[in-house]
């Protein structure tokens, strides 16, 4: 314990030097960089995009993007509620039909007319190709059968209580049918064609996105002529954009630029809870040491995730047994707000598991994509080594580890951190399924399996409530993840916006104003 003591107490005072030192290089500009007149808004994220295949992929800093060339059928408001957008208005006939209306007028940005029948081949697409990532959460459409251009019902395979909660976000943005079909998917991935309030311009890959104002949006008229992301990892980097005016708003900032920041004349801090739960992923096969539920209890039990909030984020998070955190349908909230961490017992479990002489492990984690991920998972390879486990570090730029993920190539266990755009637990809960879990945690629980396969498909909202609750509990004794904590997060703002950040993580550039 004591050699861990002196391991955070280092990683504090390198921490303090840090800001110390950045002081000096936080010169202030006139009061006139305060004021922003340009209409160009240019946003700094951690990694860069993956894709513009919207049912490839399960990123949320992409659906960050992709929801501003998009749109869904209908989207979350504010107050948690569904608010139309495409679809005028919606009506559940049946357990297992939904009838929609679809707006009139839309265009997609290469002129073509919007109708039900790109509802149609977007979402059948991804309920039917089960080599798509987004294949688990649309494989409950059975059909979409059209009516006329502007109605049309989605026929589901089983009822469906979170339907509305799958058609608001990544997924279900809505692509145009003839385009594709005429031009091919290859064209399509160069130049996306949506109906959004912003139109494809650029990708660099590993360098920005570029977005412009489409005039012919059929809502209000686009606040921006020009959006644009950058990509930029490196957190100093990002932030020295921010307060030289090369950004307008950076994610992820860490605690050691937040006084830089505060104290320049021209930016701001804004920080909203998240979504997001960062956890570690491990393998329950049997050629694995993390099969034994003892040795996932210790490398549990191990691992200080307070201290690791504390020392490395300020306390900017809360601690967390669960992923389906306060606000989703289906939270249980006596597994939030709590850890656990006893270094001894974790001991004895290894001793009682046969590793009384140590244990070595891989852990691989993205190096740049989330707050001090690099850092937290240097900190927990100093916490398990106070056990006896020596963890081998696998650290890899956003991409590469974007490749392993999809490829389910991974060892014993890696760091991801999941937001849930689809505020419900059914999202969060389905990558336990056994069929998704092959190759990444091989969780097999059948008493999970089956309580995940009634709530999935339960119309009775207290009921279904419970049936995830529970299988929460025995999730959290499993380990299949080892759940550490949701994240808040910190954006440097220039001071000449008005920008309030969502729980969800989407950057809607529609919502971000000049003051």
């Amino acid at each position: 314990m004591k050699k861990l003591i002196v391991v955070l107490t280092m990683w504090v005072l390198i921490l303090s030097l840090a800001a110390c030192s950045s002081d000096s290089s936080s010169s202030s500009r006139d009061e006139k960089a305060a004021v922003k007149k340009d209409k160009t808004l240019t946003i700094a994220t951690g990694s860069d995009m993956v894709t513009f295949d919207i049912h490839d992929h399960n990123n949320t800093s992409t659906e960050a993007i992709h929801i501003n060339l998009f749109n869904y059928l209908v989207k979350t408001a504010e107050n948690g509620e569904f608010a139309p957008d495409l679809a005028e208005s919606w009506e559940n006939i049946d357990n297992t039909t939904w009838n929609f209306k679809l707006r009139e007028g839309v265009k997609f940005h290469n002129g073509e007319d919007f109708t039900a029948e790109d509802v149609k081949f977007t979402l059948e697409r991804v309920a039917k190709d089960n080599t798509l990532l987004e294949y688990g959460n649309y494989k409950q459409i059975k059909e979409v059968k059209i009516i006329s251009d502007y109605e049309f019902s989605i026929i589901t395979e089983t009822p469906e209580p979170a339907m509305l909660n799958r058609l608001s976000r990544l997924g279900s943005g809505i692509l145009p049918s003839q385009y594709i079909q005429e031009e091919g998917w290859e064209t399509f991935l160069e130049k996306p064609v949506g109906t959004g309030p912003y139109k494809f311009v650029e990708w660099k890959k590993d360098d920005r996105v570029v977005l412009e104002s489409n005039p012919d949006y059929f809502a209000e008229k686009p606040k921006w002529e020009k959006l644009i992301f950058r990509a930029i990892p490196e957190d100093s980097t990002r932030v020295s954009e921010l307060l030289t005016g090369g950004v307008d708003i950076a994610t992820n900032i860490p605690p050691t630029d937040w006084n830089r920041i505060k104290d320049n004349e021209g930016t701001a801090l804004a920080e909203s809870p998240t979504q997001r739960v960062m956890m570690l992923t491990l393998r329950h096969d049997k050629n694995y040491p993390t099969s034994d539920p003892k040795v996932r209890e210790a490398i549990d039990l191990a691992i200080d995730k307070q201290a690791i909030l504390d020392n490395l984020m300020e306390g900017a998070g809360t601690v967390t047994r669960t992923r389906v955190t306060p606000g989703n349908n289906g939270a249980n909230e006596s597994l939030y707000n709590t850890s656990l961490y006893d270094p001894e017992k974790a001991k004895q479990l290894l001793k009682e598991a046969g590793y009384e002489d140590g244990l070595e492990l891989t852990l691989s984690a993205p190096n740049g994509r989330y707050l001090k991920d690099k850092e937290s998972v240097e900190l927990m390879q100093a916490m398990l080594s106070e056990v006896g486990i020596n963890l081998k570090l696998d650290l890899l730029e956003w991409s590469s580890f974007n490749e392993k993920y999809n490829s389910k190539s991974f060892e014993d266990m890696f760091l991801i951190g999941y937001g849930n755009s689809m505020f419900d637990a059914a999202l969060a809960m389905d990558r336990l399924l056994f069929e998704r879990a092959k190759g990444e945690t091989d969780y097999n629980n059948p008493e999970v399996e089956k309580l995940l396969n009634e709530a999935m498909s339960n119309m009775n909202k207290e009921d279904r409530i419970k049936q995830y609750q529970r299988a929460q509990e025995i999730i959290a004794e499993d380990r299949p993840y080892i759940f550490l904590y949701q994240l808040d997060s910190i954006y440097g703002v220039h001071k000449g916006l008005s920008f309030k950040p969502r729980l969800d993580e989407m950057l809607i550039a529609d919502d971000i104003t000049l003051k």
